[in-house]
């Protein structure tokens, strides 16, 4: 099965000047809830086989304080020999939040909402007519458009087949095992991690990948929830990553479910 998603950048664009996303869209917010993070298992290395075609760019955006992410043991990596901590996260709780289907996400500063009106009423259907399958729930871009943070939805039984309802990550397999759903095939994979979070009364579990394909450095968050995959991806070109890596590995962990 092919990969849910693979960077790709979009065309580029003007800056947007006086650009004023829908209240109903982005809200900001000072103070996200607090979340306790416990890394509970951590795997990386080199390529991680998986299958040809890659989907399309997903990238996302920020949240929470480095000092939440407490890196544990060093693990074996996806390939065998040892793998590198999780690189730096930045304070993201004075960034704009954006909340979407089931989902919230922080944008990094002077991002700039570009998703188009169609996507956002993909999902409407008129006479009947068949919905328009939407491609992003949500979609970022810096300035000159070359940094992306994006998030999407997918139903769990699109990326391996199921009768039941899938309601955690591991049901889609081990973090190596889902590697192949989420990484595409000849990826350098860098960081390959489990990630538990507690939200009120539950702990969720996050698969979290950094990996570098086709000149392109990604950081992607998943989770699981009734059924649906929520995926938050942030892209930029491997010679900008040095540069704005840690803010957007910042904005892809940020990813938390309403």
């Amino acid at each position: 099965m092919a990969p849910a998603l693979l960077p790709s950048p979009p065309h580029p664009k003007p800056p947007l000047l006086h650009h004023n996303p829908s209240p109903a869209r982005l809200h900001t917010r000072c103070a996200a809830s607090r979340r306790d993070f416990t890394i509970h298992t951590a795997v990386a290395g080199a390529a991680a086989s998986a299958s040809a075609a890659m989907s399309r760019v997903v990238a996302a955006a920020a949240e929470e304080a480095p000092h939440l992410l407490a890196p544990s043991p060093t693990p074996p990596s996806l390939n065998g020999g040892a793998a590198p901590f999780l690189g730096g996260i930045a304070n993201t709780r004075s960034w704009s939040q954006y909340y979407g289907s089931g989902f919230s996400i922080r944008v990094p500063p002077s991002f700039d909402d570009i998703l188009e009106p169609e996507d956002f009423n993909a999902a409407m259907t008129y006479y009947g007519d068949k919905a328009k399958v939407r491609a992003y729930a949500a979609r970022f871009a810096s300035p000159d458009r070359s940094e992306l943070v994006s998030v999407v939805i997918k139903p769990s039984n699109q990326l391996k087949i199921t009768f039941l309802e899938a309601k955690d990550i591991t049901e889609l397999g081990t973090i190596k095992e889902a590697s192949k759903l989420f990484v595409p095939g000849g990826a350098k994979i860098y960081s390959a991690r489990t990630i538990k979070v507690k939200d009120q009364d539950d702990i969720r579990t996050y698969y979290f990948y950094e990996f570098r394909f086709d000149k392109q450095h990604v950081a992607l968050m998943t989770t699981v929830d009734s059924g649906k995959t929520y995926i938050a991806a942030a892209t930029a070109p491997e010679t900008r990553w040095e540069a704005d890596g840690v803010k957007l590995r910042s904005a892809a962990i940020s990813m938390s479910l309403a």
